[in-house]
């Protein structure tokens, strides 16, 4: 079978095509596409990384304020006690003959070992000339003491200004 000059132009063009077909299909389109998924697997390990090293600075963080209070724990006298702590305040602070009561309790922490301990109490016929000295005693003591809720109210209609007043203090013991 002979074939005209132009019918072999155009066999040679379509073998050509059909080659470049071929090629693009089984090199060229693989490779992009293997490009992208790489491209897009490094979006995702990079966003990885960078929350890991958001939870490690966390967990740094963590660490150093465990050490810091295992370090003020130790600092403690021997035999601490937040009962006895808050009575020594009370006493201090002038207001010990008004405290009705001292609920202590102690309860263990999940995944700790650290025990929380904690005290409510009632103070009754005091001002806040008397309890403001107290509360200042106790957040700024050396000994981790923080008060957890305060409930304050206010005693008669006199202008003498006396209240009542519940407080939950809490620190942690090893």
């Amino acid at each position: 079978m002979k074939l005209s000059r132009r019918e072999k132009y155009a066999v040679i063009a379509a073998g050509f095509f059909i080659c470049l077909f071929i090629l693009m299909r089984l090199v060229v389109f693989p490779f992009m596409e293997k490009k992208e998924r790489l491209e897009k697997n490094l979006q995702v390990k990079k966003k990885i990384l960078t929350e890991m090293l958001v939870l490690k600075s966390e967990y740094n963080d963590l660490k150093k304020n465990a050490e810091q209070s295992k370090i003020r724990f130790a600092q403690r006298s021997q035999g601490f006690t937040l009962f006895s702590f808050l009575d020594k305040l009370a006493g201090d602070a002038g207001i010990k003959q008004n405290i009705s009561y001292m609920k202590p309790s102690k309860s263990e922490q999940k995944d700790s070992q650290f025990k929380l301990s904690a005290v409510e109490m009632k103070i009754q016929g005091i001002n806040m000339k008397q309890l403001t000295p107290y509360l200042y005693m106790v957040e700024t003591s050396k000994n981790s003491v923080f008060v957890r809720r305060v409930s304050i109210t206010k005693k008669g209609e006199g202008e003498e200004g006396f209240i009542d007043v519940v407080l939950q203090v809490e620190t942690y013991e090893i």
